[in-house]
């Protein structure tokens, strides 16, 4: 037996998000985390291990194995580390992800007895290499698995992605999780375990089950447009600082699944590079609402107001982590959003128009959060005698403002990385996408020509 392992595009930016964040997460947990230390710092490099390896598999036994050994530090760093009710949402998130992996086992070994037995013909094109889990020999020989058998193994593969997204109606074990886990668990949470799902999609779904993509098509884009509109709309009533930000990953999720069901190169790119996006800012806001929380011990809205008077350098940081949320022209949030945008509208105008809302509601939360916690009168006494960010917390927040702006104004290098590997991915999810895009047009004098000669 031998073990592929290996990296395009797609796979590098995921890889340098999950080890740039994973050293934030790190560097923030020094004042954070002042017990059973050693255990702590471990299981962050045991939950490194697992996330790199799941993007550098191209076996799906390493796949899985990886992708299940993730959940064991999370669970642990939730559950040791956590808030008032960390067992409670540390054996939630274990049981909802453990139920989307066992379905996604179901899929592996169907591939897996498939490849063999079900198209005996296999050798004779030079396709067939007996009992595998290749996932390059699936992308080769996915085409030819039948539509109702590739729908069936699209369902497990997509409960176990949806799950970890979170896709709505999967989404509920994320607040939970969010709030109770500890800073570090948050930052890791939001920028990189939350991306395993968009990249099994990528990586999985799409390429190696192109009939059935199509054919789960409308439900999933249907799904993500609920989960756009849904979160954000839920987003807007939350009292918890924490749990907003939570809920926010659900809207800009939903987002990013839409971009990538466009299936078209402008949408998946798009949907990517929000991967990138959606990892840094979020991260950045869970580090801030962590920072706000070691000196006052509340996330609660209501205990602030006033704090740009008391921690310039913080609100300034955060509130630009916020504008790259919502998508300011020149930071790295517009970038993907916008991209995501032309590609959905190729496909549908209504699509754009309702992840468009989804935009307007997001700058609505986040606005209304910065608000309610920067500005107005510094009227509570425990807020008068909290200090501004020290050289270790500023750092961190210069490092992540620093990416925001880079990608914002020259997000080229990412577009060259991953534009051959989104191209590879459209021609297999639809082979005569480019064969379309490049029949010629008749030039206008032909048609006026043929107008005057009827």
């Amino acid at each position: 037996m031998k073990y592929d392992f290996g990296i395009d595009g797609i796979a590098l930016l995921l890889i340098l998000l999950t080890t740039f964040m994973g050293l934030i997460a790190i560097w923030s947990s020094f004042s954070a985390i002042d017990h059973r230390q050693k255990e702590y710092y471990v299981l962050l490099l045991l939950l490194q291990t697992g996330m790199i390896g799941t993007f550098c598999a191209l076996d799906f036994f390493l796949f899985y194995v990886f992708w299940e050994v993730m959940l064991v530090p999370m669970y642990f760093i939730i559950g040791i580390w956590g808030g008032p009710r960390k067992l409670y949402a540390a054996i939630k998130f274990f049981l909802y992800t453990l139920a989307g992996s066992v379905l996604m086992l179901l899929s592996i070994l169907a591939l897996y007895f498939f490849n063999d037995g079900g198209i005996p013909f296999l050798h004779i094109i030079g396709l067939g290499n007996g009992y595998t889990f290749s996932m390059l020999q699936y992308h080769n020989i996915g085409h030819l698995i039948p539509v109702g058998l590739q729908m069936w193994i699209f369902a497990g593969f997509f409960f176990g992605f949806a799950i970890k997204v979170p896709m709505f109606p999967f989404h509920t074990w994320l607040p939970d999780a969010h709030t109770e886990a500890p800073t570090a668990g948050s930052i890791i949470l939001a920028a990189v375990l939350l991306k395993m799902g968009t990249y099994g999609f990528v990586r999985v779904a799409l390429p190696m089950l192109p009939q059935a993509t199509k054919k789960w098509l409308p439900f999933i884009i249907g799904l993500s447009i609920i989960g756009i509109i849904y979160g954000a709309l839920v987003t807007l009533v939350q009292k918890d600082m924490k749990k907003l930000i939570a809920y926010s990953s659900v809207s800009h999720l939903g987002f990013v699944m839409l971009g990538m069901f466009a299936l078209n190169p402008m949408g998946i790119k798009g949907s990517v590079i929000q991967m990138i996006n959606h990892g840094i800012s979020t991260g950045a806001l869970f580090l801030l609402v962590g920072i706000i929380y070691e000196r006052r011990h509340s996330r609660m809205i209501a205990d602030y107001g006033g704090l740009a008077k008391q921690m310039p350098m913080y609100a300034t940081i955060f509130l630009i982590a916020a504008l790259s949320s919502m998508g300011l022209p020149a930071l790295n949030g517009f970038i993907g959003e916008f991209t995501i945008l032309l590609g959905v509208a190729n496909r549908s105008i209504w699509w754009a128009a309702s992840a468009g809302l989804g935009i307007v509601l997001g700058a609505a939360y986040l606005l209304w959060l910065y608000q309610r916690v920067f500005w107005g009168p510094l009227d509570n006494p425990a807020n008068q005698k909290v200090r501004d960010l020290n050289r270790r917390e500023l750092a961190l927040g210069v490092a992540l403002v620093a990416c925001m702006v880079w990608i914002g104004i020259y997000p080229k290098p990412l577009f060259d990385m991953i534009d051959k590997p989104v191209d590879y991915i459209v021609r297999k999810v639809d082979p005569g996408y480019f064969d379309l895009q490049q029949m010629p047009v008749p030039p206008p004098t032909t048609v006026a020509t043929v107008e005057a000669t009827k």
